[in-house]
């Protein structure tokens, strides 16, 4: 989710820097010509009219959401934990594992976000989160009943299929159901539940690799013989379907932050997303291409540090995932708080870019633990660094997606995030782990993979931090802006 730019309009313009289409009255055609009338949802007024969600039904929102950021990490973050032996049984490089826990879950998540996000900016994005969260955790059961590279590899295209829409759904949501004042804290406060899934997800995942780790295959019912690391699949894989029983129990929350002049919700073309877009590229490209790199360092390092704590220290999964969920149960949370409250004194004191700015400063003071974790003459001394990282590395996490939400007309919010998160996940989730991968198989070596993962935070950690420092006038201007759309 990641998880976690945009740009502002004139009074008439759907861009501040160039003319562009009038906001209408009336519904906007879609691509094929048709008006969009039938893809208006109950929340087809204006929102400035309509006063906002309960708290209560608000953070009951968040409470589910961040339920789906759990069981999404535990799902796809679990196959980390398990790469030793699944190298070993599968008989697969570093290079093919690569491959399935980046670019084979990136695929598809890329190919649908788009279609996603138009039905996301026009439909029902609670019925969409509900579909979604079936599909990846069934795709994560499947995970265990693969026997090669490419039964693994399409069981992970299935998972990004199903993922495609979470992010773009939940941003849209949160942002109808808070007041930008609140956006941050809500945002952060959703990421505070990211960080425990993913502090939990190692955890529960090292247990369950526990409970189960044996010399021998596992016979199941109508299933037969299995390695313990598919029956790990097949157990983390189900809680996910009781999480979208939930969404039948969430409100779809009234649009708000529309265009002006729209009072009602209408899909936008993409070519008008992408003429806003374009127009706004001072804001965009340093946001989008200043967190991509940055995510592919961060999930190169993530991907494969437990890998590194076997190779380098002879721990077992189940070790590093016991010690480092700890740590991040511990001191993320602190370090998210501690984002949210530099936060809000930054936005009292008038800094605008308040977001960006705060996004920028974190990932500056995340490369040193990037790059120095592998290099650890110890495992202790690299979990210290590795709760160096847990502190700064997600103070800005609400930060970052409350910039883009802000800044972003509502009926483009959902196409915007998903344009954002192909260029993240390409670049990040998709490459990062495969960078490392290649750097270890043709240049350093297996016995080395601390050396490819520290080479690559060098190379790129400190290129992404300047372009998305090289956004913060833009966004100022962006930020003044967007407050005219209300």
């Amino acid at each position: 989710m990641t998880a976690p730019v945009g740009s502002g309009l004139s009074a008439g313009a759907v861009t501040a820097n160039a003319p562009g289409p009038q906001a209408k009255a009336s519904p906007v055609s879609n691509d094929a010509g048709e008006a969009s009338e039938s893809m208006l949802t109950s929340a087809d007024v204006p929102g400035s009219q309509t006063p906002w969600p309960s708290a209560g039904q608000a953070w009951w929102s968040v409470f589910v959401f961040g339920l789906t950021f759990m069981v999404g990490y535990l799902d796809r973050g679990v196959l980390t934990l398990l790469v030793e032996p699944i190298k070993r049984d599968l008989h697969l490089t570093d290079t093919q594992l690569s491959l399935v826990i980046g670019f084979a879950f990136v695929v598809f998540y890329v190919l649908l976000g788009l279609p996603l996000a138009r039905r996301i900016d026009t439909g029902s994005r609670r019925l969409i989160l509900a579909l979604c969260v079936t599909i990846w955790s069934i795709c994560t059961a499947l995970c265990g009943l693969a026997q090669n590279f490419i039964q693994l590899a399409l069981c992970r295209f299935g998972m990004g299929a199903g993922d495609a829409a979470t992010s773009p759904a939940v941003s849209s949501m949160i942002s109808d159901l808070f007041p930008k004042e609140r956006l941050p804290r809500a945002m952060s406060l959703l990421a505070l539940a990211y960080i425990a899934g993913n502090s939990l997800s190692m955890l529960i995942g090292a247990a369950v690799i526990h409970s189960v780790s044996t010399p021998h295959r596992l016979h199941l019912p109508l299933v037969g013989e299995v390695f313990p690391w598919q029956l790990t699949f097949f157990i983390v894989g189900l809680p996910g379907l009781v999480v979208a029983l939930l969404y039948f129990f969430v409100p779809e929350p009234v649009r708000r932050g529309r265009l002006p002049g729209q009072g009602r919700v209408v899909g936008i073309p993409v070519r008008e997303v992408l003429r806003f877009m374009r127009t706004n590229w001072t804001v965009y490209v340093p946001m989008f291409l200043g967190l991509a790199l940055h995510g592919m360092v961060v999930f190169g390092n993530q991907s494969w540090t437990p890998a590194v704590f076997s190779r380098n220290y002879g721990w077992s999964s189940a070790q590093f995932g016991s010690a480092a969920g700890t740590i991040s149960l511990v001191l993320s949370p602190i370090g998210l708080l501690a984002g949210i409250r530099i936060n809000e004194t930054l936005f009292r004191r008038g800094y605008q870019d308040a977001n960006v700015r705060l996004t920028a400063a974190c990932q500056w003071l995340g490369l040193p633990p990037l790059a120095l974790i592998p290099l650890m003459p110890t495992p202790q001394w690299a979990l210290v660094l590795f709760g160096w990282m847990g502190l700064v590395g997600v103070a800005a996490i609400g930060s970052q997606a409350a910039a883009l939400m802000v800044v972003t007309p509502n009926q483009m919010r959902g196409q915007v995030v998903a344009f954002y998160l192909f260029v993240f996940n390409v670049i990040g989730y998709g490459l990062g782990p495969t960078v490392v991968a290649l750097f270890t198989d043709h240049v350093f070596g297996e016995s080395h993979l601390r050396y490819a993962m520290a080479t690559v935070a060098v190379l790129l950690g400190p290129a992404g931090a300047l372009i998305t420092t090289l956004g913060l006038r833009p966004y100022r201007r962006a930020f003044a802006r967007a407050q005219s759309w209300d």
